[in-house]
């Protein structure tokens, strides 16, 4: 018995390596890391959505090697799937030298993945509860309209994941901004919140992430939900830049009229776009007796045919919280869009983990 706890906790000699199959990938895992962690640190564009083990996007086979679930997987994954050997990268601590094989090619932004110190030069109040946040950088950062990146400062004890907030140069630059909401007990959000941090040193790791525009003449329907407007802002600044050529029909989902934001943006896009632009805010809590005279009730409830716009032929990106990404995909099945048309980020904060943890125990 202690030959065995000994050799089941004894440190590793040497650095581990995932093989990637079947692209021929090889990289290394540092220690704590999780399977998703190691290859995004590699600069490998390992398929993934949500990151905490929700949207089995970065499933994956092992081939060979031992991994420990950090949450059980069978949260996600099917009976049949488990028997198969699949395993969820974002939830898989890496034990041995691995062999994983991905159903899907690799494919997207693989901009090399820097740890960048830089300074908040400012924090601006878009909404009673959102604030905008922008970095000066000591160096520039090349990424793609959508990611996202690791911010961290010193006096917290990890870091958080929050989208950029503006389409970039494409030589990089210096100057990101990111939309934070403040989440209840969130202890980065609860620090950026109680005092202008203007000045503050912090440091960024990215790019990361799956959502992106992808090459396309279809029309598109975007729909966004409270500070998932960052990606999908930067998503449309690409395209204006491009020109604007896109057919675009944008769903905004929020509570009430205090919650709307970047407004004055979205109407230069709709004023200045080449091709039809269909702006559509939906309030959900606004007071029955408001002056508010436009959409109400749940954002996907207003995912419908355009004259100019057919949904069953766009292509959709969508940001927010899980409950609306869930039921935006599967009004958009019922449309006639298939998954491969559908792309997304959810949104997930300490709630959501914790609650997938209770559920997983």
């Amino acid at each position: 018995m202690a030959n065995l706890l000994s050799n089941l906790f004894k440190k590793s000699r040497g650095p581990l390596f995932v093989n990637l199959q079947p692209s021929g990938e090889r990289f290394s895992v540092q220690p704590k890391d999780t399977l998703l962690q190691a290859a995004l640190s590699a600069g490998v564009p390992f398929p993934h959505d949500c990151r905490v083990g929700t949207c089995a996007t970065c499933k994956c086979l092992l081939v060979e090697g031992k991994v420990k679930a950090i949450m059980d997987f069978s949260y996600t994954l099917s009976r049949e799937e488990m028997e198969q050997g699949y395993i969820l990268a974002c939830q898989a601590m890496v034990k041995s030298d691995l062999t994983v094989a991905l159903d899907r090619p690799l494919e997207g932004p693989q901009h090399t993945v820097k740890s960048i110190c830089g300074v908040i030069r400012k924090s601006e109040q878009l909404t009673h509860d959102i604030l905008k946040i922008t970095i000066e950088l000591d160096e520039s950062i090349i990424y793609e309209a959508g990611q996202y990146a690791d911010l961290s400062v010193p006096s917290l004890s990890e870091p958080r994941s929050y989208s950029f907030a503006d389409a970039p140069n494409e030589q990089g630059q210096t100057t990101i901004s990111f939309f934070i909401r403040h989440v209840v007990n969130g202890e980065m959000t609860g620090w950026l919140h109680a005092a202008d941090r203007t000045g503050v040193k912090v440091s960024i790791t990215g790019p990361y992430g799956s959502f992106y525009l992808r090459p396309s003449d279809q029309s598109i329907v975007c729909i966004a939900g409270g500070s998932g407007l960052a990606p999908l802002k930067a998503i449309l600044e690409k395209i204006f830049k491009m020109g604007g050529n896109i057919p675009v029909l944008f769903l905004f989902g929020a509570r009430t009229q205090r919650d709307l934001y970047c407004l004055e943006v979205i109407d230069e896009f709709s004023s200045s776009w080449n091709a039809p632009f269909h702006f559509v805010p939906v309030l959900s809590e606004e007071p029955a007796d408001s002056d508010w005279s436009g959409a109400r009730g749940l954002v996907t409830e207003h995912i419908k045919d355009l004259p100019e716009i057919r949904v069953a032929n766009s292509k959709a990106y969508l940001c927010g919280p899980p409950g609306m990404i869930d039921a935006a995909i599967s009004k958009l099945n019922e449309g006639g869009v298939t998954g491969e048309h559908i792309f997304f980020d959810k949104f997930l904060d300490r709630y959501h983990v914790e609650k997938k943890m209770h559920h997983s125990d």
